[in-house]
């Protein structure tokens, strides 16, 4: 690796660190290298529900240059049950962390996206554009996807899926977060399952059993490197799928 590369702390939660991570710190500072740090809040587990994981999600972000002196954080609030960056509970605490950074601080900020769903299908494609746009309307500067099928099957991550985070974040730059705000509703219901205005505690059955997709051998030829025709189909399935929610792209 070279300096400028990305050279990650991975902070364990909440709002801990152990000793080893300071042996890669002080092997990045006296080398110079770029250090990113990275804790992803766990929303249900020790930090709480939604407004403590926000707190929780800020703090990590402030210890970064204060604890490592890291050049920029990688956030990802996760949901305990579903182990999902994309739950709508996610988005608002990540949406909500970021603002608070924006507003009174100059530091870099990411995300990390893990969805349900697995590559090759409608669905892993939506939650990837919901958190993009989510992200962008909030003012993140880096997006670090996807982890798709909760990053935890062999082989299930494509580049489809940050060129669908690409196009959605594109499509809504420098729009009015209220609208944004509308949009991002009408899209998650999509993929979750149930209406915005549903009981609190309504199951969401489409993350309680995910499609897992397909391998990146599936979704690609091996050799040119070149995403296959079923792939492509999929990804124009999800962009239409936002078009008729109000979603304009920008290609």
């Amino acid at each position: 690796m070279r300096p400028c590369d990305n050279h990650e702390i991975s902070q364990l939660n909440e709002l801990k660190i152990d000793l080893e991570a300071f042996v890669f710190v002080a092997h990045y500072r006296m080398n110079g290298d770029i250090i990113m740090t990275e804790q992803m809040p766990i929303m249900g587990g020790w930090a709480g529900g939604i407004e403590e994981t926000a707190i929780v999600g800020t703090a990590t972000h402030l210890n970064t240059p204060t604890l490592v002196g890291g050049d920029w954080h990688l956030d990802g609030p996760t949901h305990m049950r579903w182990g999902i960056t994309t739950a709508r509970e996610c988005l608002l605490i990540a949406a909500h962390i970021n603002r608070a950074i924006e507003r009174h601080s100059h530091l870099l900020t990411g995300n990390q996206y893990y969805t349900a769903a697995g590559p090759c299908t409608e669905m892993c494609l939506l939650e990837a554009a919901a958190q993009a746009v989510t992200d962008t309307a909030s003012g993140r500067e880096l997006m670090s996807g996807c982890a798709s099928a909760k990053g935890t099957i062999l082989d299930r991550t494509t580049p489809i899926e940050a060129r669908m985070m690409a196009y959605a974040a594109r499509a809504v730059a420098g729009m009015d977060p209220e609208k944004v705000n509308y949009l991002l509703d009408k899209l998650v219901e999509t993929y979750e399952g149930i209406s915005a205005d549903a009981p609190r505690g309504s199951k969401r059955e489409k993350f309680n059993n995910p499609p897992i997709g397909k391998t990146f051998q599936e979704c690609y030829d091996v050799i040119t490197l070149e995403p296959t025709d079923e792939h492509l189909q999929v990804l124009g399935k999800a962009m239409k799928t936002m078009e008729k929610i109000g979603f304009e792209f920008k290609l």
